[in-house]
């Protein structure tokens, strides 16, 4: 097969890259590094499998030859990002979600859409299953993300409805790993770059809010199975593994093995107090359930961060 995956150079798009080589299939990459960074993709260069195009999705996209897939991951998507670009993170999940669903209409390509759990808002029903519309404040400034997600979602199925595209839609929850911007103000990120300089770690609120974290690998595989389903319908993959913040502070301290205190500050207005996936429709569709826990997620991920910070000094972004 011959796949497009927006958001190439992402953390999770230029792992979906990897993935589909590894598969045997090539792979064209476009992003414009609006948040997307070129050293994800250095390890590719001279692979012949694989080609790149730097381009903003919101404009018209144009690829010579056939496609059989499209995996749209262009966006911001941490709330540091989108909170500073909510045009463009409005504009992605909007026209460029309508420029990748005109491109696989044009090849006959089916499609698949990178949601995610903030469609859900701060939800009143625990734990989320894809039947939950959710409670989402449209004019917050989550909402930029929140609300793009869901247009896009909804862009997806009149496209499968209407013009019979071949669809799927994931939900995707917090989701950690190497190739993580460091400074991205992701909550994983964060802690072990904190720890691991030394600086305090910033929880928000009490820390009494709740996150399910899902290793990159086992996302990846989640995705690359939906993709190769023929279900249509928006599908959870995250890990429901429920943390609070707090324990995941006290986790990434123990295994930095740093001395960092907390700091506390506000919590940020309409930021989820709970968050954890139904994931029966995974497990029932795709066979599909993660395999690494948190413990050794973070053994896994550490070590990179430990080299990027060992590389440089880093500013640590938060809400």
């Amino acid at each position: 097969m011959r796949i497009l995956i927006t958001g190439a150079a992402g953390f999770l798009g230029s792992h979906l890259c990897d993935r589909f080589l590894a598969e045997g299939h090539q792979v064209v990459g476009v992003d414009n590094y609006l948040t997307g960074r070129p050293e994800n993709l250095e390890h590719l260069q001279g692979n012949g499998a694989f080609t790149f195009i730097r381009q903003d999705v919101t404009e018209y996209i144009s690829v010579d030859g056939e496609l059989d897939g499209v995996l749209h991951f262009a966006s911001p998507a941490s709330p540091v990002d989108y909170l500073e670009m909510p045009i463009q993170t409005l504009k992605v999940g909007s026209l460029g979600t309508h420029k990748a669903l005109g491109l696989a209409k044009a090849k006959g390509a089916r499609f698949l859409l990178a949601s995610t759990s903030e469609v859900y808002g701060d939800p009143l029903v625990h734990p989320q299953p894809e039947s939950y519309w959710g409670n989402v404040n449209p004019v917050g400034p989550r909402g930029v993300y929140d609300e793009a997600k869901r247009f896009a979602e909804a862009m997806t199925m009149a496209y499968h409805r209407f013009h019979g595209v071949e669809t799927r839609i994931v939900r995707i929850f917090n989701t950690y790993g190497p190739r993580m911007r460091p400074e991205d103000g992701r909550v994983v990120s964060n802690f072990i770059v904190q720890a691991l300089r030394g600086d305090p770690l910033s929880v928000y609120g009490d820390g009494s809010q709740t996150r399910s974290f899902t290793y990159v690998d086992d996302l990846v595989e989640g995705i690359f199975r939906l993709f190769n389903s023929d279900r249509a319908e928006p599908t959870n993959i995250g890990n429901p593994g429920e943390f609070t913040v707090r324990e995941l502070a006290d986790r990434v301290l123990a295994q930095t093995g740093s001395a960092s205190e907390i700091a506390w500050h506000p919590l940020p207005q309409d930021d989820p107090k709970v968050r954890k996936p139904d994931i029966t429709a995974a497990r029932a569709a795709l066979g599909w359930e993660p395999t690494v826990d948190l413990e050794e997620g973070l053994r896994r991920t550490i070590p990179y961060f430990r080299g990027v910070v060992d590389a440089g000094a880093l500013a640590v972004r938060t809400l």
